[in-house]
C-alpha cells in the first residue's frame, strides 16, 4: 500500500511538472489570459517548494539571451529515478 501511494504521488507530481513546462512555454510564446495565469499559479505553487532549494545549488544555465533551468531538470529526473528504482523496493 505504501509503495503504491508513493508511486502515485510521484506520478502526479511528474504530471504537474510537465504541466508547468507547457504553461511556461505558452506564456513565453505570448499566450495570456486569466486561465493561463491561474494554471501558472497552481503549477508553480505545487512544484516551486521542491525546485527552489535545488535552484539554490544548481543555477540556471545562461546561453546568450536564453536561460535553461537545470534545477527543474534535476528535479524531474530525480522524480523519475525515484519512481524507477525506489518505489519497487517499497513493500506493497
Amino acid at each position: 500500500m505504501v509503495g503504491w501511494l508513493v508511486g502515485t504521488v510521484l506520478v502526479l507530481f511528474q504530471i504537474v511538472l510537465f504541466a508547468r513546462v507547457i504553461v511556461d512555454w505558452i506564456s513565453v510564446a505570448g499566450g495570456g489570459g486569466s486561465a493561463l495565469h491561474q494554471a501558472r499559479r497552481i503549477t508553480h505553487g505545487i512544484t516551486e517548494p521542491v525546485i527552489a532549494p535545488v535552484r539554490r545549488v544548481v543555477p540556471t544555465l545562461r546561453l546568450g539571451n536564453f536561460g535553461l533551468d537545470l534545477a527543474f531538470m534535476v528535479v524531474f529526473f530525480g522524480v523519475l529515478l525515484l519512481r524507477t528504482f525506489l518505489v519497487p523496493l517499497i513493500p506493497f
